[in-house]
């Protein structure tokens, strides 16, 4: 639950600095550029892989709390 919340986390943070990147660019009157816009994206990326790979990776920390 813990993994899928923090994927959960990661994706909705993209969401809100992707739209605060846009309106800072709307407000400055200037254009939205590629390079921003992808370095803001890295989370959404891992937010969706941790949801795919949840099972697994809840395992895998499981077991490395274990120890």
């Amino acid at each position: 639950m813990l993994v899928r919340f923090i994927a959960a986390a990661l994706i909705g943070w993209t969401a809100v600095e992707l739209a605060l990147y846009y309106a800072v660019c709307s407000h400055n009157h200037t254009r939205m550029e590629f390079v921003p816009c992808a370095e803001r994206s890295v989370p959404f990326i891992l937010g969706v892989v941790a949801l795919i790979r949840s099972r697994s990776l809840a395992e895998w920390l499981s077991d490395k709390l274990d120890l």
